[in-house]
């Protein structure tokens, strides 16, 4: 399985970014696409996932009503809008595949590369 993130890039407090996570090799209906972030000095955290067959979602609280996941199941490709962008969201973003709705780095099994966000004061 192979995983590229797209769409990251500068952007200034208040605007929106989308990026994308196209999967490629062995995938399944059921597989689960996680978005994490690691901001420079921190911890990788998770931000969203989304499930591929029923669409079912969940988010870090830091993030909710301003960051919406979708997937294009026919794309192999899922989604991350991110709207009302602030500079505390500026990170290295990465999108992992799973069996698992979960918020648990442990819990993907395949790890895209990452795609910067960096957003401006």
């Amino acid at each position: 399985v192979q995983l590229q993130a797209s769409g990251g890039g500068l952007v200034q407090a208040g605007g929106s970014l989308r990026l994308s996570c196209a999967a490629s090799g062995r995938t399944a209906s059921s597989d689960v696409m996680g978005w994490f972030r690691q901001a420079p000095g921190k911890e990788r955290e998770f931000v969203a996932a989304i499930r591929s067959n029923a669409g079912s979602t969940i988010y870090a609280d830091s993030v909710k009503g301003r960051f919406t996941t979708s997937r294009d199941n026919a794309k192999s490709t899922v989604y991350l809008q991110m709207n009302s962008l602030k500079p505390e969201d500026t990170a290295v973003y990465y999108c992992a595949l799973g069996g698992a709705l979960s918020w648990a780095r442990t819990r993907y099994d395949y790890w895209g590369r990452g795609t910067l966000v960096t957003v401006s004061s």
